[in-house]
């Protein structure tokens, strides 16, 4: 008997992005930088953002929004890891907390994982795992010629 139970894909790790992690570690040494504000005195997140995302947080909030968008930017940040991962984004530190600078990141990154303006940079799915399909039926038949 056969289960048709796949496990699911793993989350991509919004802070694997190119530079993000980086902005995360000055985030801690400097919280101001995370404050959604900081944008204009903060070059480097509007180059990651630009990177990341293929748009910069102002060019983000310029974007006409679908009628039917959710607002998943806008969500508390225990809101905001649910929606991500829902949508294959884990949007969660090493120590499994928000990112400081997810205020800067969450209307580009939702904006790009659902093709609405932006783009993600290419993802290469693992590799499935090989398995040795003849395996059973190798077993199946020598248990056969026993009998």
């Amino acid at each position: 008997m056969t289960s048709s139970h796949q496990t699911p894909a793993p989350l991509r790790r919004l802070i694997d992005l190119p530079g993000i992690d980086a902005l995360e570690l000055r985030a801690v040494m400097k919280p101001r930088i995370a404050d959604p504000d900081s944008g204009e005195t903060v070059p480097e997140i509007a180059e990651t953002a630009r990177a990341a995302f293929g748009l910069t947080p102002e060019a983000a909030e310029a974007v006409a929004l679908p009628a039917d968008w959710d607002g998943i930017e806008r969500l508390d940040p225990a809101g905001m890891v649910e929606a991500f991962a829902a949508e294959g984004w884990d949007i969660l530190d090493g120590r499994r907390k928000p990112l400081r600078m997810l205020a800067h990141w969450a209307l580009p990154l939702a904006l790009a994982m659902r093709g609405v303006a932006g783009a993600l940079p290419f993802h290469a799915e693992p590799d499935q795992p090989v398995t040795d399909w003849g395996a059973g039926l190798k077993a199946e038949a020598t248990r056969f010629r026993k009998r």
